[in-house]
């Protein structure tokens, strides 16, 4: 169960939220997230299979990426072998193997990553925009200065009290989405906060490939995942 409040998941048949101390209603202990046109609450469309088929084809995507890094830089390397006066294979050979099975074993720990990450719940702590400068070189020891504007949100994750950080540059869409106090939960394996109270808003991003959609969607019109309302 979550509370009526604040949305923290609860134990089933507790009297008040042990996060914000709200006394918990019979009626509202059997509420579902499907309840409230589906935008109180966190989704059970979370468990539609689509979700899974999205994890399964992006971790075979990553290794086939990977691969095909991984065989350009061996070829490559082979050919500057066999073709530069500068170093010979096989040792130009061993450098394109090296490169190539680093390509492979980032992806690698990608996906052991994505596998063992777990579902938590969370809240929005901070909002801060974040004023900076950096260099652009242009050539011939040349560089100009170039500002930017970072918008961040911050989340603490009730299970482990760390803090999580959203950071987007130039773009303030998901800064303005968020607010403090929201209640969140991120679901494993995918990189993204999904918002208990939706009910105000009039967009939402998809969970899975993280693309902006209308509140009124029911699938992103990119990955065609249900969006989590």
């Amino acid at each position: 169960m979550n509370c009526s409040n604040c949305g923290s998941t609860l134990k089933d048949g507790v009297k008040f939220c042990k996060f914000c101390g709200t006394a918990q209603e019979m009626d509202t202990q059997s509420k579902t997230p499907d309840q409230d046109n589906g935008l109180i609450g966190f989704s059970s469309k979370i468990n539609d299979p689509a979700f899974a088929q999205y994890l399964k084809n992006s971790n075979r995507w990553a290794l086939i990426f990977a691969s095909v890094l991984a065989l350009i830089a061996i070829i490559g390397f082979f050919i500057y072998g066999e073709t530069s006066s500068e170093m010979d294979n096989p040792q130009a050979l061993f450098i394109g193997l090296g490169i190539g099975g680093m390509f492979f074993i980032i992806a690698l720990f990608q996906n052991i990553n994505r596998a063992r990450g777990t579902t938590w719940d969370g809240t929005v702590v901070d909002k801060k925009i974040e004023h900076g400068q950096r260099k652009n070189h242009t050539g011939n020891n040349e560089y100009y200065l170039e500002d930017y504007t970072d918008y961040v949100v911050h989340i603490r994750s009730d299970a482990d009290g760390k803090t999580y950080k959203l950071q987007d540059e130039e773009d303030d869409t998901r800064y303005n989405y968020y607010q403090i106090g929201d209640r969140v939960r991120h679901h494993k394996g995918l990189n993204s906060y999904e918002k208990y109270d939706k009910s105000k808003d009039t967009i939402i991003f998809c969970n899975a490939c993280g693309s902006l959609n209308d509140i009124d969607d029911d699938y992103c019109f990119r990955c065609n995942c249900p969006l989590l309302k």
